[in-house]
């Protein structure tokens, strides 16, 4: 089963297992967080509606170092600024659909 879910703005496709690096999230290494799924595939390729993803925190850090360089021509205007970006990174439990009593 895969998933798709969405946090920091962006879309990530999950399966069980799966390691992934989101934007920050609140919590400790070794809790628990659950996520909706936006849409969610069984292995035969059926939608299934209402999933949600269940993950543990495996650890937060920061990225590598991106140099910004701001220049324009003819105007001696030069700067120079650093930026890393804050990740936590998740592993993917298990997918839950939602289970329906009906008709």
């Amino acid at each position: 089963m895969q998933a798709i879910i969405e946090t920091g703005g962006k879309q990530y496709r999950v399966a069980p297992g799966d390691v992934i690096r989101v934007e920050k999230l609140a919590g400790d290494a070794g809790s628990e967080i659950e996520l909706a799924a936006k849409a969610a595939f069984q292995d035969g390729g059926e939608l299934v509606t209402g999933a949600t993803v269940k993950a543990t925190i495996v650890g937060n850090g920061r990225g590598d170092k991106i140099i910004v360089f701001k220049f324009k021509r003819k105007k001696q205007y030069k700067r120079t600024i650093g930026h890393r970006q804050d990740f936590t990174e998740l592993r993917v439990g298990e997918i839950v659909p939602q289970v329906s009593y009906g008709s």
